[in-house]
């Protein structure tokens, strides 16, 4: 038994990694290949029993994953977002809340024939849409800011207070059977769970202001910041569980969301190792979870729990979105929208499993019901809203359709030609500079600009990343494009942020790590300075149309600075944009776009303008371009 855990942990986090990356490369919802694996582990071919081999650890163990996941989605509510989205948030947490329990449990006893009480309870596990699910489809599905809070806020708020009311109601009714309606059980318990959310919501609030001042006043090494930010997340957690199971995520919810609004420092270093943990344990969660599924669980699936499970994403949920957003300020295009993405995750699914596991222990015999008809609306919910949430929005005007775009920060002569020639190909471009008139010229030519310090809160605030998936730190400190590509990495991936070269040291054994800066583009011997005397000298961006796969010209490592032609990115046929780096070498594809950076020869001026040269040509060999 004890060989069998590591096997089995092992297992599902490799399992889970290999899901991940097949939901990042398909671009699907990474739960469907989740559910896939764990289902065909558990209950399809039977290999592993994970309740068999973990014990009577495996609640606490999952309780635990769990407020870690709760406690990372409340890192990610930002009261700023509230400005705008605050009374269709509030709208969607106190009122659709409710709205789903009731036309949930009538669901579950009209139509999938539950008793009232089994009923109920199926209602109240369903409130809840995972914060697990809703965050990567809403970066995948490029939402606007507006509609993506009202999901995100919903999700998160709503896990914990869908999870403490599921697990109170268990409690009343398990109690209702071994105590036979004693009222001074239900009262104890009721008792119970109203102090451990009050102990939990004190800790939630007060713990990370203790922790602020110790962090302000260097009480703490930077080493020890981030495991003690998540042994508080813990410790709160813990402290509720102690008084009253499962009224520990109230209190994990809100420790992340007072953390993420008070300036608290080493945050930033939580969130990138938070996030990774989090993929980390939902991966192994949902494969745990569904693996652990009875086989006779399966033999319980019938026309009226899928006819259930339909009718909560059809009816249920639209029409108590519906109903409780009626008045707010929401447009029908964000109403349609909420209403119809809800999917249910991790939360959701380890609800079930213990909540059919102790009503059936406790004499409900349609208790055994319970964890089929969740799980039906799980796959149903993570399928059909993970697929169709991207075309809808784009459809409802609600998420950008525009092709990759490009971050510029630093705005100088230089970038401003690269950022006019991409608008005019169909780029997206914004350029930010905190200096105004170095902004100028950009703005005469009608280039999107935002005089902003990037690395500000309110920079963070104001950049919009929804139609920039890549970057190009290109101002005149090395340094500061370092940071600003460190800072911008783990959102855009550490392949898609670039800066230009070093003006320091341009040996392999001189530059700065790879981890600490972004990738260089064109050449090491190109830097700012060097890239504003070639444009004083005339040197101008051309396009050239590739009719043949091959190295670009001009791209070999044995070539220098002298030559009088540098490739600067690819345009391939889908709107990716690659570019240039003599630390990784490109190649390109028939029908790809690449804009190199060129001496002109006839780059006099027209007007008081340089002409710009547009030109489409075919691809020559690199000794005569």
């Amino acid at each position: 038994m004890e060989n069998q855990i590591p096997l089995l942990v092992g297992g599902a986090a490799v399992a889970g990694v290999c899901a991940q990356w097949a939901g990042w490369r398909f671009r699907i919802p990474a739960i469907i290949p989740l559910l896939i694996i764990g289902a065909l582990a558990g209950p399809v071919f039977g290999l592993v029993k994970p309740q068999a081999i973990l014990g009577q650890a495996m609640r606490p163990a999952i309780g635990m994953a769990v407020a870690i996941i709760v406690f990372e989605g409340g890192l990610n509510l930002n009261f700023r977002e509230l400005r705008s989205a605050g009374s269709g948030v509030i709208r969607l947490v106190c009122l659709a809340l409710p709205l789903n329990w009731l036309f949930g449990a009538l669901a579950g006893h009209f139509i999938g024939h539950l008793s009232w009480t089994v009923a109920i309870l199926f209602g109240s596990i369903l409130v809840v849409t995972g914060p697990t699910v809703i965050m990567p489809l809403l970066r995948q599905a490029k939402l606007e800011p507006r509609a993506a809070a009202f999901l995100k806020w919903e999700g998160i708020v709503n896990d914990p207070l869908g999870a403490c009311l599921t697990l109170l109601l268990l409690g009343y009714l398990v109690l209702l059977r071994q105590e036979g309606g004693d009222f001074a059980a239900l009262s104890g318990l009721t008792l119970r769970a109203g102090l451990g959310v009050v102990v939990d919501a004190a800790l939630g609030v007060g713990l990370p202001f203790g922790l602020r001042y110790i962090f302000h006043r260097d009480l703490a090494p930077e080493y020890l910041k981030t495991p003690m930010l998540l042994a508080g997340a813990l410790a709160v957690y813990a402290a509720g569980e102690a008084i009253q199971p499962e009224t520990g995520l109230v209190g994990a919810t809100l420790f992340g969301m007072v953390l993420a609004n008070i300036d608290v420092t080493g945050l930033q270093e939580l969130r990138r190792f938070k996030e990774s943990l989090t993929v980390f344990l939902v991966s192994g969660l949902f494969i745990l979870l569904t693996a652990n599924i009875d086989p006779a669980v399966l033999r319980h699936l019938s026309w009226p729990i899928l006819m259930t499970a339909a009718t909560i994403l059809i009816v249920v949920r639209p029409l108590a979105i519906g109903l409780a957003t009626l008045g707010a300020k929401m447009t029908w295009k964000e109403r349609l929208l909420v209403g119809w993405i809800g999917p249910r995750g991790v939360v959701a699914a380890a609800v079930a499993g213990l909540a059919g596991a102790q009503l059936s222990a406790a004499g409900y015999r349609d208790g055994a019901l319970i964890l089929p008809m969740v799980f039906s609306v799980i796959a149903l919910t993570v399928v059909l809203h993970g697929l169709t949430l991207g075309p809808l929005a784009r459809a409802l005007g609600l998420a950008s359709g525009a092709p990759p775009g490009l971050l510029i920060v630093g705005a100088s002569p230089w970038t401003t030609g690269l950022g006019e020639i991409l608008r005019d190909l169909g780029v997206p471009v914004l350029i930010t500079d905190p200096n105004w008139q170095a902004l100028r010229r950009a703005r005469k030519l009608g280039l999107q600009t935002l005089r902003i310090e990037i690395l500000s809160a309110v920079g963070e605030e104001l950049v919009d990343l929804r139609d920039l998936d890549y970057l190009l730190a290109a101002t005149s400190d090395d340094a500061y494009n370092a940071l600003v590509c460190s800072r911008f990495a783990p959102e855009l991936g550490r392949e898609r942020v670039h800066q230009l070269a070093l003006t320091t040291d341009a040996s392999a054994q001189g530059r700065t790590a790879r981890d600490w800066r972004g990738k260089i583009v064109l050449h090491h011997d190109l830097h700012h300075e060097r890239l504003l005397e070639l444009t004083r000298t005339g040197y101008i961006f051309r396009l050239l149309l590739i009719d043949e796969a091959g190295q670009i010209p001009g791209s070999g490592s044995e070539e220098t600075a002298d030559q009088a032609i540098w490739p600067v990115l690819a345009i391939g046929a889908n709107g990716q944009l690659s570019f240039f780096s003599p630390e990784q070498p490109l190649t390109v594809a028939p029908g790809d776009r690449v804009l190199v950076f060129q001496a002109a020869p006839n780059a006099g001026r027209v007007g008081g303008r340089r002409r710009r040269l547009l030109d489409l040509v075919r691809r020559r060999p690199a000794a005569s371009a």
